[in-house]
Formats: structure tokens, C-alpha cells, sequence
């Protein structure tokens, strides 16, 4: 669960150590020397097996550590080819050791590298000779222990154990299920393991699980006949660094098309297909914003999309003519996307395969062919559900495959899948969810933290089903109201679950739950009061979020752009950005979307004030507009339309229009909103949203420079950037907390504005 670090505890941490966390950036000198190789005192053995140790300097901030067994042909290959790592060109090995022999020292400019052979240890050291990391490898077992440092550790992919990682053990399985599911939900492991005190572990090969129980961690092989080759990274530097490094490593967040970033509603139990368009024609009616639809398949619910588990055959009852209803839902601006349940037991191949490796119906080309015709009439994204059998290599074929598969056939235009299973590399294909937590307060606070972690895995593309999955009698109109708010600040903004209706914005105020849907579950399940199906208090407050996420699009769009470039995530741990801060480490209950807003999800049933933290500086109350002084805790009074939100002092914040969809053609009204404080600086990104024209150059980076001592905006285009239409544009500018605006005319030069 999301539990705060006491402040005491993690003071005591880092007085054990001496360091402040995340003070230092490490950054490696790579050596023009060659390997150096001892021959000295027989055979390293591992496992009983001969080995070689290898040890390269892979950038400035990371060195790869690797035991090969001697005498197996392609072990290099072996180690590469499992679909994690992008990276195939690496430099020679810095040292190799095959033989027993003294401690080999690679010298750096900030830190140095120790291997050592007997036993087998690598350390990092900084120019002081402090150790930032050791690894020691158990040569029966090839079990791996590592110092935790004093600090709190995260990562470790989605799921499990929460907030800070530390006290547990993870088994690093994925799929549904463990301690805590209903709360928590799924499990999608990535061997990241992240501390900000500066350095990070990133446990390539083999599978395995972590034990995080004691003062020193220890990894151990899941599979006792296939310990070796291990291969385990090392990266030291700041936050920044670190998640550059682990891009690198395993892909950078692939760029999604700007309608996945708006609000996603899920659909379950269908009676008719007047039932289907006039869901779309309500939302539209009623103004409020929704950029795509979501059909389960029928197995899970009675009438579905299609005619059962496994099939690609819509199901007439309520699709009578699917080509001509996704030209009309399309003609209403919405997007559509489709529910599908695997029949395959493994995955394997590529959807380019050919000849006699595409009649597998195991390999992805044979799969993928089955979703062609859906996908031709029209259909826009896919829902990949289950698939907990499934390979952690599995997993990632299935993954690629929904976007290369998407991408042969529209080479133009970007994809969309939501999955329930990945692994590391899942980034660089599609999103994820978190899977069928129960409709409660406490499995909402968890997922705050679980979203954090995530994130700090390095997947940005994440959320949950708003309300929670399966409906219990805690299921009321304020529950779904806080979760709406905090799911208008993740990455995935979609409302799913049984007795469905209850997740449309205007279902709690229609005297009816709509199909129910409880049948067969147990433990909390069961159906809110009755008094709630007229609560007119939730529509208006999820029109307030919906009309807020679409209004924050240019600021969004440009911090998923800023994911892609550098693998930060979206919602972003505090300590990211402070990481200096013992307070900012130990909060797991708020964090950061992209750099400048800062987000307190209201998880307590009643609440009428919340506790946050503010980091160092002046920060802005969003609502109010006012300013308060940080690195302190503070109490906001809420009432229930109200999530605390806050913005930073020399903040740059741009906002568009209301749009009922996010591609929807009216004026482009950009408002810029200025946060008095330290000189600021914002790049507004914009591209056409949808294909890949981004990848030549089609795009727009707007420099917004901020000075608040002069009070002057400039405005610029970013070096090899280039003006967008229309041309030229006008923004509103606006001071906080003054209400009166000026203008400014931009047409890619530079401009200024007093203020």
C-alpha cells in the first residue's frame, strides 16, 4: 500500500551513509585502452561451469557486468536476442577476466570500476572512494547481492508491494493475482531498480526474483538449471541521467496519437445497436468531452462486440452493419477500439513473418491476420486482455505486435493498444492498465503509488478502470468523483468496470445500475446503495475534469513528447525533480505531471481537507491562484468538486480550448498562463497528432522564455523547429493572480512581451 516514509527513519538512512540522496551526478570517461585479461590461478567457475567475466563501459553513466560460460557458441547472441534490450552495437570490453587473479581497476573521471574474481564482485566508486554500488555474485548459485543504500528504492515495474519497495520480496511474476490484488491490481515486472540516492540496477538476464527484506538486496535465478548467462547493468547519475540510460537501454516511449490522450469510455453489456450510437449522441448532446469508445467482448458480458472469447466476428445483435457504425461514430469525432481475449497459449515470431513460419498459429504473423478484417472496416485500437500464461518473451511479441501489425497496415498513422501484460520494452509499444481491482477507497489510494512506480520503470503510458472493476457497496457517486479526478491526471483517462453505466459521467443520476454483472464474484462485490442512482452532483464535477484535461492538452502533448525524448515519465515522482529532498522521496500519495503541476488525488471517503507536501520554492494553488512558500507540509481545505493542485513558481502553463475530441477543428485559442517566481521556461511541442510525419521533422517546438524580474515573455522557435499553421497566432497572456490579459502575435520569430 502507499505508505509514507517517516521522516526520522529516512534521516537516520542517510546519516548511516553520510549523503544527502541524490546529490551527485557520476559520469563515466570511457578509457581508450583495450581489454586487459588475467591468466592467472585457474578457471573462474560458476554454477561448476568455467566462465568469463566481462565487464564494459557502455556510456558515461552505465557499465554492463557479464558472465558467459566458456565454450558455448553465440553467448553473446543469447543474451541479446530476447526483445528487452534495443541496443546491439556495444564497445569491447573494458576488462575480461577468465582466470582467477588480483582486483582489475578501470580508471574514470569522476568514479572508478572494480572487478574482481574471487570472490566475484564488482564495485563502483566515486573520486572520494566511496563506494556507490557493489555487486557480489554467489559463484554456487549465481544468486546477486547489492548494497540498498539508505534511501527508499522504487521501480521494479507496476504492481506488488507499495510505495517504497523496500521489506519485501518480489517474485517478479506477471499477470493477475498476489498479496493485495484487489488493491493493488496487476503485476507487470520490470527488473529496474531505482534509488535516488543516484544509482539504479537494471537485471537484464536471468528471470528472476528480488528479495528486498534486508540491509542488502539479493537477486536470485528463477530457473536453477539456467543461471548463467547473467547480465546485469549499473548506472549512476542523477534522475535524468538514470532514465536516459535505461531509454537506451530498453527503447524510449513510443509517441501515441494524441486522441488516446483524451478521455476513453469503456463499454460492457450492449443491448442494441440504438444502444451504441446513442451513447455517442448523449455524450455530444451533453458537451462533454470523450475522444474514443471501448467494446468488451461478449464472454465477459452477455453481449459484447463480437460472439465470444477468441473471436473476430461482430456480434449482429448489436453491430447490424459494423462498417457503416464506425463511419457514423467516426463522423461524431469518436474513435473506436475492440476487446480481445488470446486462444494462443505462446506467442512467438513477427507479423513480417512469411513461408511456413506464418501457418504457426502460435507465431504472430498467423494472429495478427485474424484482426485484419475488423481493423479494415474501420476499427482504431485494440484492447489486448489476459494473456497471464503467457512468457515474459511472450508477452513482448504480443506487445509488438499489436503495433507493428497496426502499422503494416496504416503506415501512417500511429497506433493504440491497452495491455494487461508487458515487460520491459512494453514502452515502446503500447499502454497499460492495471487490471480488475475492486471499486474501493483503499484500492483507490493504492493506486497513486502503483501509477508512481510504474512510471519509475519506465512506462509512462498507464492507468486504471475509473471507479474501480468490480463494484462493491463502498461504490458511491463521491468514490467515483475522486477517482474521476485522479484519473484526469494519468496518462490513460478511461472509465471501466461492471454495472458499466455506473462509469458513465451522467450514470449516477438516472435511478438505474444498468446490468449489474456480479454474478460468480466473491469477496467485496456487491451493488452500492440504491440512494446514490440520483446523486446530480457527479456529472457537473466530471465535466469540470474533462473540461480541464482537454484545456491542458498543449501542456500534456508536450510532456509526452518530453517522455519519448529523454524516458521521464508522466506522472512523475517528486523526487525526480528534488531529489535532494528527503520529504519529496517519501511521498507516494502526490506527485508531479510533467514538471510544473503538482497533484494531490483526494483517497479519503469524506474528506473535507487534505495533507500534501510541497517541495522547496513558491508554489500557486491552481483554483485559488494563491501562492505559498514550499518544503513544508500544508492542509488544503476541498470540498468535492475540489482535487488539490498546485503549480510552480516561474511556471510557464499553456492551455487550448475546450474540445470535445481532440482532433475537433475550431479556432486554436491558446491561453499562456504565468507564474510569477524564478525565470521559467516551457517548449510547447505540437504535432499533427496522429502519423508519424513527427519523425521527418513535422513538427513545432515553441520556446517560451519567462523573466519575471523584467516581466518580458519571448517567444522563439526552438533550433530546427518550424512554424506550424495557422500562421501567424495569437496567444492571451495572463500574470497570476492578475485578471486582465494581454496579447502576443507570433509567426516564428522572435518576439517579446512586456508584461
Amino acid at each position: 500500500m502507499s505508505k509514507r516514509i517517516p521522516r526520522r527513519q529516512a534521516l537516520a538512512r542517510l546519516a548511516a551513509t553520510g549523503t544527502m540522496a541524490g546529490t551527485k551526478s557520476f559520469r563515466l570517461a570511457l578509457p581508450n585502452k583495450p581489454a586487459c585479461e588475467a591468466v592467472e590461478d585457474g578457471p573462474i567457475l560458476v554454477a561448476g561451469r568455467p566462465v568469463e567475466l566481462s565487464l564494459k563501459l557502455v556510456s558515461p553513466h552505465a557499465i554492463r557486468f557479464t558472465i558467459f560460460p566458456l565454450g558455448t557458441r553465440n553467448a553473446t547472441k543469447q543474451v541479446e536476442d530476447d526483445l528487452v534490450l534495443v541496443r546491439h552495437e556495444w564497445p569491447a570490453p573494458a576488462a575480461t577476466l577468465r582466470s582467477k587473479s588480483p582486483t582489475q581497476v578501470t580508471a574514470c573521471a569522476d568514479f572508478s570500476v572494480r572487478i574482481s574474481s574471487d570472490p566475484i564482485s564488482i564495485e563502483l566508486e566515486d573520486k572520494a572512494g566511496k563506494i556507490i554500488q557493489k555487486l557480489q555474485i554467489d559463484a554456487g548459485t549465481c544468486a546477486v547481492t547489492f548494497s540498498c543504500g539508505a534511501g527508499p528504492l522504487f521501480g521494479l515495474g507496476e504492481g506488488s508491494h507499495q510505495f517504497e519497495r523496500r521489506g519485501a520480496v518480489y517474485p517478479m511474476a506477471h499477470g493477475q493475482g498476489g498479496p493485495q490484488f484487489s488493491e493493488i491490481g496487476g503485476r507487470m515486472p520490470v527488473p529496474w531498480l531505482v534509488s535516488p540516492e543516484g544509482w539504479a540496477i537494471f537485471l537484464h538476464r536471468p528471470l528472476g526474483s528480488f528479495n528486498l527484506t534486508g540491509k542488502e538486496g539479493r537477486f536470485e535465478p528463477r530457473d536453477t538449471r539456467e543461471k548463467i548467462p547473467l547480465d546485469v547493468f549499473l548506472v549512476a547519475g542523477s534522475p535524468s541521467e538514470l532514465y536516459a540510460e535505461l531509454a537506451a537501454l530498453t527503447g524510449v516511449p513510443h509517441m501515441p496519437p494524441i486522441w488516446a490522450l483524451g478521455y476513453l469510455q469503456s463499454h460492457r453489456t450492449l443491448a442494441s445497436s440504438e444502444e451504441v450510437l446513442s451513447e455517442a449522441k448523449t455524450f455530444r448532446q451533453k458537451k462533454l468531452p470523450c475522444d474514443a469508445f471501448i467494446y468488451l467482448g461478449t464472454g465477459f458480458c452477455p453481449s459484447g462486440w463480437n460472439t465470444g472469447h477468441g473471436s473476430f466476428t461482430f456480434n449482429q445483435r448489436v453491430f447490424t452493419d459494423p462498417a457503416s457504425m464506425i463511419e457514423e461514430l467516426h463522423g461524431e469525432g469518436f474513435k473506436v477500439a475492440l476487446h480481445v481475449v488470446p486462444q494462443v497459449r505462446d506467442l512467438h515470431g513477427s507479423v513480417r513473418d512469411s513461408g511456413p513460419a506464418a501457418e504457426d498459429p502460435q507465431d504472430a504473423a498467423h494472429y495478427w491476420r485474424e484482426h485484419i478484417p475488423d481493423f479494415r472496416l474501420g476499427v482504431d485500437g485494440w484492447w489486448p486482455d489476459e494473456g497471464d500464461w503467457l512468457t515474459e518473451r511472450a508477452c513482448l511479441v504480443r506487445n509488438q505486435m499489436y503495433s507493428e501489425g497496426c502499422r503494416l497496415e496504416r503506415p501512417n498513422l500511429r497506433p493504440f493498444a491497452l495491455h494487461r501484460n508487458g515487460y520491459a520494452g512494453i514502452q515502446r509499444y503500447g499502454w497499460l492498465w492495471s487490471g480488475d481491482i475492486d471499486s474501493t477507497w483503499e484500492a483507490l489510494a493504492a493506486q497513486v503509488s502503483v501509477g508512481i512506480n510504474t512510471g519509475l520503470s519506465g512506462m509512462p503510458y498507464w492507468g486504471t478502470d475509473t471507479g474501480g472493476f468490480v463494484t462493491t457497496p463502498e461504490f458511491t457517486g463521491e468514490l467515483y468523483v475522486r477517482w474521476f479526478q485522479f484519473s484526469a491526471f494519468c496518462p490513460l483517462f478511461r472509465s471501466h468496470g461492471r454495472t458499466w453505466k455506473l462509469r458513465l459521467p451522467w450514470g449516477w443520476n438516472t435511478g438505474d445500475y444498468g446490468p449489474t454483472e456480479l454474478s460468480g464474484y466473491r469477496g467485496k462485490a456487491g451493488l452500492p446503495d440504491p440512494k446514490e442512482l440520483h446523486n446530480a452532483r457527479v456529472e457537473p464535477i466530471c465535466r469540470k475534469y474533462l473540461e480541464l484535461r482537454s484545456r491542458l492538452m498543449p501542456y500534456s502533448y508536450s510532456v509526452v513528447r518530453e517522455a519519448h525524448d529523454t524516458g521521464l515519465p508522466i506522472m512523475r515522482a517528486l523526487w525526480l525533480h528534488y531529489p535532494d529532498d528527503l520529504q519529496a522521496t517519501e511521498r507516494g500519495d502526490e506527485y508531479l505531471w510533467g514538471r510544473d503541476i503538482l497533484v494531490a488525488p483526494v483517497t479519503e471517503r469524506s474528506a473535507t481537507s487534505r495533507n500534501l507536501y510541497l517541495p522547496r520554492g513558491d508554489w500557486y494553488d491552481f483554483w485559488t491562484e494563491e501562492r505559498l512558500e514550499g518544503g513544508r507540509e500544508v492542509l488544503r481545505p476541498v470540498d468535492l468538486a475540489t482535487m488539490p493542485l498546485y503549480v510552480r513558481a516561474g511556471a510557464v502553463l499553456p492551455m487550448g480550448p475546450i474540445k470535445q475530441y481532440a482532433a475537433e477543428k475550431i479556432d486554436p485559442l491558446f491561453a499562456i498562463t504565468l507564474y510569477p517566481g524564478p525565470a521559467g521556461e516551457f517548449v510547447l511541442y505540437e504535432d499533427d497528432g496522429e502519423s508519424y510525419g513527427y519523425e521527418q521533422g513535422e513538427f513545432m517546438r515553441l520556446r517560451a522564455l519567462w523573466n519575471f524580474r523584467d516581466r518580458q515573455l519571448t517567444l522563439r522557435l526552438a533550433e530546427g523547429s518550424k512554424m506550424r499553421a495557422p500562421s501567424p497566432r495569437v496567444f492571451t497572456v495572463r500574470l497570476v493572480p492578475n485578471s486582465h490579459t494581454l496579447a502576443i502575435q507570433f509567426d516564428g520569430m522572435p518576439v517579446t512581451l512586456q508584461v
